[in-house]
């Protein structure tokens, strides 16, 4: 699928540009052309939409967004060794490919996107988890984006979808679930990267909810969340103590059995367990 938009093989640009993955900036690049464009189709239609990329490095799933109807794409890449490539994708699609240097923690996108606008990346691994939370904790909700598609280690992923009594479920399958539908929708081996990093990788889809699941304040349910995963190993009663004077109170009160640990407690559960704290809080 080299010729998907009369662009070299990807491998041809890596090495004309000298752009071979560096372990620091947590890199690890597609090089197969009908994988990107699968992957960027699992966005959905985007011919209506601008859709925001974080980490184009060669512009592997840049090309299949584009070559798959994206109105238009922001690509925030931090090596600047990456830019004369993505230039040359800018040059195919004239108008439809901005391309910004600098770093996708520090950049504002809004200012460079129309709405309806949807997320879709490789993201680096150092950073896409940090990105994925602020994506999903906005001041305000809905959030600007109509959905994420993105690629993560596959535990992580399997993080964000992990449902109750599971291993894998925690503050992140909590977070994403309570404000957005998620699911896993590809999987990928590590030979399918250069260089081929140590674990599998998998593609989350994520569409925002146009309000949250369970009403909460998230400031308290973040907190109670947090109190309860981070000695996820004790009964709720003693993890939660420093919540509240009588917690064993209000957890009966939200339906929750003191003597239960964070891992068999619901999404339902713990958000009623957030109400229930605030107005005690409140009544002080």
């Amino acid at each position: 699928m080299s010729t998907i938009d009369n662009l070299p093989p990807l491998r041809e640009v890596i090495a004309r540009h000298d752009l071979q993955a560096k372990k620091q900036l947590g890199q690890n690049f597609l090089l197969d052309l009908n994988l990107t464009a699968k992957i960027a189709r699992q966005a959905g239609d985007m011919t209506q939409c601008d859709v925001l990329e974080i980490g184009p490095g060669p512009g592997g799933l840049t090309r299949g967004l584009l070559a798959e109807g994206a109105r238009h794409v922001l690509a925030i890449e931090k090596d600047a060794r990456a830019l004369p490539a993505l230039g040359e994708i800018a040059d195919r699609y004239p108008g439809r490919l901005t391309v910004i240097h600098g770093d996708a923690l520090q950049v504002d996108p809004l200012a460079h996107l129309t709405p309806p606008i949807r997320v879709a990346a490789n993201l680096p691994y150092n950073v896409g988890t940090e990105l994925l939370i602020r994506w999903l904790t906005p001041p305000e909700w809905p959030p600007f984006w109509q959905s994420l598609t993105l690629m993560f280690q596959k535990e992580v992923a399997e993080r964000i979808v992990a449902a109750p009594g599971s291993k894998a479920y925690g503050r992140l399958a909590l977070l994403a679930q309570w404000r957005a539908n998620a699911r896993i929708v590809m999987t990928l081996p590590p030979e399918a990267f250069v260089p081929a990093p140590k674990v599998h990788s998998a593609v989350v889809h994520l569409t925002a909810l146009p309000r949250p699941r369970f009403p909460a304040d998230p400031a308290v349910l973040s907190q109670v969340t947090a109190a309860a995963f981070n000695q996820r190993r004790k009964m709720l009663r003693a993890s939660l103590r420093g919540l509240h004077p009588d917690i064993e109170a209000l957890l009966e009160q939200a339906k929750i059995p003191p003597t239960a640990r964070a891992e068999e407690i619901d999404l339902e559960r713990f958000c009623a367990l957030a109400r229930v704290l605030q107005a005690a809080r409140q009544a002080q």
